[in-house]
């Protein structure tokens, strides 16, 4: 990340719903994820809420606490669709999804999981991995591993294909100082949103 993004992130107010989106979702704002966990403070959900309203982009509650809110933001037919792959379907009926289940179901499903690992009732839910469309040979070699022995570590932890992955993460730094300058240029998020939603559109 350049000198010059870093002293604008520094000048950010990071109270501000618009700047934590920017920081935490820029991948899957310009659509090069299909999901992102986004926290948040509770009194900051009805921006959310807002600002996600009549966009491509759904939100999930997960978690709740009195100082924190943990968020699932994801684009709703990309992550069905990704979720059906037959790769991501096995791994997931491995850990107990029925691959009948709709995607409001496995969200149901993922969520009790979550919650019961954040209470420390359970272990933790691997298919989070899944979820927030890491490639399934990496999910896999982090349960495999117990998290250890990966070739790299960026946005998550990689085991295999180490020189694409490093490529993708790359990708992501320069969509969030892409959106980071957008958003100190002047411009909304919701204008953001919807500047990176019509060029997805016409990619397709």
């Amino acid at each position: 990340m350049s000198t010059e993004v870093i002293d604008i992130i520094c000048q950010m107010d990071m109270k501000r719903i618009q700047s934590q989106l920017v920081l935490q979702c820029a991948p899957l704002i310009v659509g090069l994820k299909i999901s992102n966990l986004f926290v948040t403070e509770p009194e900051s959900l009805r921006v959310l809420r807002n600002i996600l309203h009549k966009s491509d982009l759904s939100f999930y509650v997960l978690s709740s606490t009195k100082n924190k809110v943990t968020c699932f933001i994801f684009r709703e037919k990309s992550m069905d669709r990704y979720l059906r792959r037959k790769d991501n379907q096995k791994l997931l009926t491995e850990m107990g999804y029925n691959e009948n289940l709709s995607l409001t179901q496995m969200m149901l499903m993922f969520r009790r999981r979550y919650r019961a690992y954040q209470e420390g009732r359970c272990g933790f839910p691997h298919e989070m991995g899944v979820f927030l469309g890491y490639p399934i040979e990496d999910v896999r070699g982090f349960i495999e591993n117990d998290g250890r022995n990966c070739l790299y570590s960026g946005y998550w932890k990689v085991y295999e294909d180490a020189d694409t992955k490093k490529e993708t993460f790359r990708m992501y730094e320069i969509a969030k100082e892409t959106l980071v300058c957008l958003l100190a240029g002047g411009m909304s998020i919701r204008e953001i949103m919807e500047t990176f939603c019509r060029r997805s559109k016409v990619a397709a």
